[in-house]
């Protein structure tokens, strides 16, 4: 009686659960529907396999449910290393939108383990729980800045987003060069405009108000609470300018005035190679009149006791001893809040000049930026003497790479094509080896190691 008391207990709790169809709650977890044939649904074979398979499931759930969350939530993340190489078979265009695609949907493993402390740091005013962050261009339209933040990055860059929606440049216009672990791209800033990116970034502010205020009365004063506008990370809004356009500082206005209420810091993009004319704006006159109303623009609007976000420009390796003087000059002089180092880079270093693509218009991005960019990142650092936050970005792929952008004077830095390589699993990764490299050099904390290589 016992026996058929706990079956019948587990055919309900499947039948709620979906488990069984049915067809299965008849007498037995293999009863039949009575005008089904009969021939080998009872069989014992049928038999034998229908009560394995429950019992892996019974078994398998049971197991889980005494694994500690920690754990578990490792499991996940490792286990997306097996869907890498079904990304590798696909065009690298459609993989990336089916992988914004999968974090829009939080299709990805969510990150319950809390960072290392001696990662945590104040930036802006801003808490940043790591200083590890995902650069622009990957989620472009701010369709999956929740999953990417939950995925545990300490903040997540949306766009470029340029003023009115633009398609980019014509495709195939995204290339990737596996065995050097890089990619060529010149997509062009290919965006929906500011308009669909604020709507989406409204919905996603106000659900974190609601959360904030649900939440008030369980959490302690003295907690530390990281993130900002769009939930448990820092976001940050990239501006771009549209292919077209003949006023650039309107575009980067316009942008201000309709995304700088969602963003956490803004960035002003003069350094994509895609877009012609572009990286004329770095020039000093060009930079410093572009610079100064953007900032107006910002200033003029009304902000809270948190003030307005901060403003950052994005610059590209591909500069003179005198171009980075010149930016540095301009960072120093109108107080701007922090440089990006860098965007994609023009040359083609080694070993990516031996490569059949490497002929292919476009920026390069991935590990062999790495060099070019941390010697720009070093040079800037000892330029602006310390005083502008900076942040390293460029072939960044393993911990220790993120302790030498650090060591080079980045406060945070930046992934991109490494993640698109290795995915989700390459974040808890990279974090716990930057912990190690901290505290192997006897460092407290991500700011005691900021430009230790230029002391």
């Amino acid at each position: 009686m016992a026996a058929w008391s706990s079956r019948k207990l587990l055919r309900d709790v499947f039948l709620k659960r979906g488990v069984l169809n049915r067809f299965s709650s008849g007498r037995g977890f293999s009863s039949a529907p009575e005008n089904a044939p009969k021939i080998g649904y009872y069989s014992k074979k049928g038999r034998l396999f229908t009560g394995a398979t429950l019992g892996l499931v019974i078994a398998g759930g049971a197991y889980v449910s005494t694994v500690d969350e920690a754990t578990f939530c490792g499991w996940l993340f490792s286990a997306t290393k097996l869907v890498n190489p079904l990304f590798a078979l696909m065009d690298a265009e459609f993989a990336h939108k089916l992988a914004v695609s999968a974090a829009a949907r939080c299709w990805v493993p969510r990150e319950k383990r809390p960072d290392p402390s001696i990662l945590g740091l104040e930036v802006w005013g801003r808490k940043f729980s790591n200083p590890v962050g995902l650069a622009a261009g990957f989620d472009k339209n701010a369709e999956a800045v929740d999953g990417l933040l939950g995925m545990g990055f300490g903040f997540v860059e949306v766009g470029s987003v340029t003023p009115v929606p633009q398609d980019g440049n014509p495709k195939p216009r995204m290339f990737r060069l596996r065995n050097e672990g890089a990619v060529i791209n010149r997509c062009g800033f290919n965006s929906e405009g500011i308009v669909a990116v604020a709507k989406r970034l409204g919905v996603q502010h106000g659900k974190r108000k609601l959360d904030e205020t649900s939440s008030t009365s369980t959490n302690s004063n003295n907690e530390v609470k990281h993130g900002g506008k769009a939930g448990p990370g820092i976001l940050g809004v990239n501006l771009g300018k549209n292919k077209t356009s003949e006023d650039a500082a309107a575009d980067y206005v316009q942008g201000v005035h309709t995304l700088s209420q969602f963003a956490d810091y803004l960035v002003i993009n003069v350094s994509s190679p895609n877009t012609p004319g572009l990286r004329m704006l770095q020039g000093r006159k060009q930079l410093k009149d572009l610079v100064k109303k953007v900032q107006a623009a910002r200033d003029e609007m009304q902000w809270g006791e948190e003030g307005p976000p901060p403003l950052l420009v994005k610059i590209a390796p591909d500069l003179s001893k005198e171009d980075l003087e010149d930016i540095a000059a301009v960072a120093l002089a109108l107080h701007l809040d922090g440089l990006i180092i860098s965007n994609t880079t023009i040359s083609r270093p080694d070993p990516v000049n031996k490569n059949p693509l490497a002929s292919e218009t476009g920026g390069l991005s991935g590990k062999p930026l790495f060099n070019l960019s941390t010697n720009i990142l070093k040079e800037m650092y000892i330029l602006t003497r310390g005083r502008i936050p900076l942040i390293g970005c460029g072939g960044i792929s393993s911990g220790e790479d993120a302790y030498k952008k650090i060591r080079a004077g980045a406060t945070l830095v930046q992934l991109y094509t490494a993640f698109a390589y290795g995915g989700p699993a390459l974040i808890p990764q990279i974090k716990a080896e930057l912990a190690a490299c901290l505290e192997k050099d006897g460092f407290k904390s991500i700011l005691d190691a900021v430009g230790a290589d230029c002391r």
